[in-house]
């Protein structure tokens, strides 16, 4: 785990060094992210809860970081251009944003790996959170995926974790019971705010996300690299698929949270 500015950190990197890489940088959304761990406690003056009991929500602890960019794209291309370095022969690049930045970002990565090396845009739908009344609510993200080389590229679904038939009625009892491959739409719920994942990380990302990447796209033993690592959810994963990782990130309040994370864990790791 290294705790740095993520350009300086990747130029330091041996070329060629990881088969996968999934980095989920800032989505230039022009706020401040928020994120805040509560606790609920007694209180005589708290709202109504379990069997008469009154309970009022204490805030723990607040993260955040402020998400906005003058020239996102001038600062995103010197990462992937570090990135696609940094790629076995055979490695593959995830790239996870939302509505705002996506579509300029395949461009730019058109340019940068090549329209040819373009394997999937991948749509992971959620439904929580507010709903907007003016126009239909944004509930989705978008990762793009390019490989180094497209006609030598590490992909295993063998290994991917199957979901269930959303008509299971229409197939036979057998692939019933056996579930099918994803898409490339993935339904997924998003980080519960009371679900044991939680970290209080602004933008967490679920480990259901990261295990269906880190299966198909790497094998174990292989190494995995994010270097917008966040709340750790990379490492996490990859320690409990038995892929070694890089984690880099410049916040030391993230490194605080990703080193405890992977201490629960059991994950073994440096700091640098």
């Amino acid at each position: 785990m290294i705790h740095a500015d993520n350009l300086s950190a990747l130029k330091s990197m041996p070329s060629e060094s990881y088969r996968l890489i999934y980095i989920d940088p800032p989505f230039n959304t022009g706020r401040q992210q928020v994120r805040q761990t509560r606790k609920s406690i007694k209180s005589e003056s708290g709202t109504g809860g379990f069997k008469g009991q009154r309970y009022e929500q204490v805030v723990q602890a607040e993260h955040s970081y402020q998400d906005s960019f003058d020239d996102y794209l001038g600062f995103l291309r010197p990462r992937l251009e570090e990135a696609r370095r940094l790629l076995t022969a055979d490695g593959t690049l995830y790239l996870h944003l939302d509505y705002r930045e996506a579509h300029y970002a395949k461009v730019m990565l058109d340019e940068i790996f090549g329209r040819a090396n373009f394997l999937n845009e991948i749509i992971w739908a959620y439904d929580y959170g507010g709903k907007a009344k003016g126009r239909w609510p944004s509930k989705h993200d978008t990762i793009l995926v390019y490989v180094k080389d497209p006609q030598n590229y590490f992909f295993d679904s063998s290994e991917v974790d199957r979901e269930p038939y959303m008509a299971p009625g229409l197939v036979t009892p057998e692939k019933a019971e056996k579930g099918k491959l994803p898409t490339d739409v993935w339904w997924h719920t998003i980080v519960s705010p009371t679900g044991k994942e939680k970290t209080g990380y602004p933008t967490q990302k679920p480990e259901g996300i990261l295990r269906r990447i880190i299966q198909a796209s790497s094998k174990p033993g292989d190494r995995v690299l994010d270097f917008f690592a966040g709340s750790g959810t990379t490492g996490a994963v990859a320690h409990k698929l038995g892929r070694s990782f890089t984690l880099v990130d410049e916040s030391e309040e993230a490194i605080g949270i990703i080193s405890d994370r992977l201490n629960k864990a059991g994950a073994q790791f440096e700091l640098l």
